[in-house]
């Protein structure tokens, strides 16, 4: 790696510069450019692109799509795509990221030879044919052909699209790999490899088959890594796939740039129980410890959570010394992700990969605060210090944050449709990884199957069993064992601990 990535914000420059939108037609309502941008660049920053110095063809259908100039994030990041050179890109959405890989990619694709030669990971289904749809819109005037590959639809047009040669692949992981393993899709020509919304493709649960898929691709290639955020998984993420990538972030100066990102999300106090757990499976952190200011409170978590399957571990000034180090061998080993904690217990803990903290309860003492949020972003990562506070407790959290001045961000919960659309492309990659392993077996007898499966989706009662099965399958890999031990809704038998 170089320092370019591991020293992102302090390296290359750092200017703020406004991002008024400078074409009337490209994402004009959206917030992020309401506010200035602090741009930091790679220590010799490449000239940036302007419209004038592409292709006349591709300038043609740029200026047929409404376009007077390009946006600042295609400026300064296309430039290090057409050099061929690894860069990591940190852009919110609505900046115009899509256009920053497209438009280059489409500049370097050799248009007489009809093989994939762009592969673009996107996380979910939508965000495929988001991609896709701007890939069509500004490629097929310039005859490059290309496909939208992901699950939960017909192997068809997809094998069809294949067979006609494509030039610009764009899916998502699981669906990819199939057609690779079954040898649709060949990754030999590959030339330029895109990971969009990179946080979010680790949040799904693919890197099991991106790393398969990176093993079969050719050594001899670019890659090019777009995401909103920069955690500790995402950084370990580039330094698997990625060759000394440069470094290049353009975020509104009101959003933090540290390596630290401090939320928090108000509730009322009898529900933090459930809050936390929505924010867990929101989330879905790699790995986290969560704080509570009392032993009762870290029983009360621990029980919680783990009755409802999620692998969890407890120190409180209640647990002797060989359990301590059990419960921190478990978390090193990963078997356990989750670690409940009081402040006293927690001293002395240093866990590296640490991606989330949560805060149970918002400490009496603001300096407690900062070293609870100090058990992420250790060694020059980053990570997420996430608060569930009440509304008494939003005040000491407020005045925390002028004491120190901590950058604190408040955020509400995803709306149900939000989190249930999270959940059904989690569970079409569990499906997916499921069916790769079934495959290896004989499946003669699941043909058996298949009439019964016919008649459940033809009855409304029956499709909320089939409901049930699928959420009882997400939710076991999703935490991890075989058997969840309690509904969402039920309660340890003592109920929460009064405040």
């Amino acid at each position: 790696m170089s320092s370019d990535l591991s020293q992102e914000p302090t390296s290359g420059s750092a200017t703020p510069e406004s991002t008024a939108p400078e074409s009337p037609t490209q994402d004009q309502a959206s917030p992020y450019f309401q506010a200035p941008v602090r741009i930091i660049e790679p220590d010799k920053p490449l000239p940036d692109l302007s419209m004038d110095k592409l292709s006349a063809p591709l300038q043609a259908v740029i200026r047929g799509n409404g376009w007077s100039d390009l946006m600042l994030v295609q400026k300064k990041a296309s430039p290090y795509i057409l050099n061929a050179q690894d860069i990591i890109v940190q852009s919110k959405t609505g900046s115009g990221k899509t256009g920053a890989f497209v438009l280059p990619l489409l500049e370097v694709i050799e248009k007489t030879h009809k093989a994939p030669q762009v592969l673009i990971m996107t996380p979910t289904r939508e965000l495929a044919l988001q991609v896709y749809e701007e890939v069509v819109k500004f490629g097929d005037p310039m005859g490059i052909s290309s496909v939208a590959v992901y699950g939960g639809v017909a192997y068809g047009p997809q094998l069809d699209a294949f067979k006609r040669g494509v030039q610009i692949v764009v899916g998502t992981p699981g669906r990819l790999l199939d057609h690779i393993i079954n040898g649709n899709l060949k990754l030999t020509s590959i030339r330029d490899l895109v990971l969009d919304e990179a946080d979010e493709l680790l949040s799904m649960g693919f890197y099991p088959d991106m790393k398969r898929i990176h093993g079969m691709l050719p050594r001899d290639r670019c890659t090019y890594l777009f995401s909103a955020t920069m955690p500790v998984n995402v950084k370990r993420l580039a330094q698997e796939f990625m060759r000394a990538p440069k470094f290049l972030s353009l975020c509104p100066t009101d959003i933090s740039v540290s390596n630290m990102e401090h939320i928090y999300y108000v509730c009322e106090p009898t529900d933090k129980d459930k809050t936390l757990l929505r924010l867990i499976e929101q989330e879905n952190p790699e790995s986290a410890i969560i704080f509570c200011n009392t032993r009762r409170d870290t029983s009360y978590v621990h029980e919680y959570l783990r009755a409802r399957g999620l692998k969890v571990g407890l120190i409180s000034g209640e647990v002797n010394q060989k359990q301590r180090q059990k419960v921190m061998k478990d978390l090193k080993n990963n078997e356990i992700r989750f670690l409940v904690a009081t402040d006293v217990a927690a001293r002395g803990i240093d866990i590296q990969g640490l991606t989330h903290v949560f805060m149970y309860d918002h400490p009496d003492d603001p300096e407690v605060y900062v070293h609870r949020a100090g058990r992420t972003a250790r060694a020059g990562a980053s990570g997420q210090a996430i608060s569930v506070v009440g509304l008494v407790e939003e005040i000491a959290l407020k005045n925390t944050a002028a004491k120190f001045d901590i950058p604190f961000a408040k955020k509400t919960l995803k709306a149900e449709k939000e989190l249930a659309d999270i959940v059904r492309e989690r569970t079409t990659v569990y499906l997916e990884q499921e069916f790769r392993l079934l495959k290896q077996n004989d499946l003669a007898g699941a043909t058996r199957m298949v009439p019964l499966l016919e008649s459940l989706i033809s009855s409304e009662d029956e499709k909320q069993v089939l409901g049930m099965m699928l959420h009882k399958f997400y939710w076991t890999r999703f935490t991890g064992l075989s058997e969840p031990l309690a509904r969402d809704d039920e309660e340890p038998s003592d109920g929460p601990p009064a405040r």
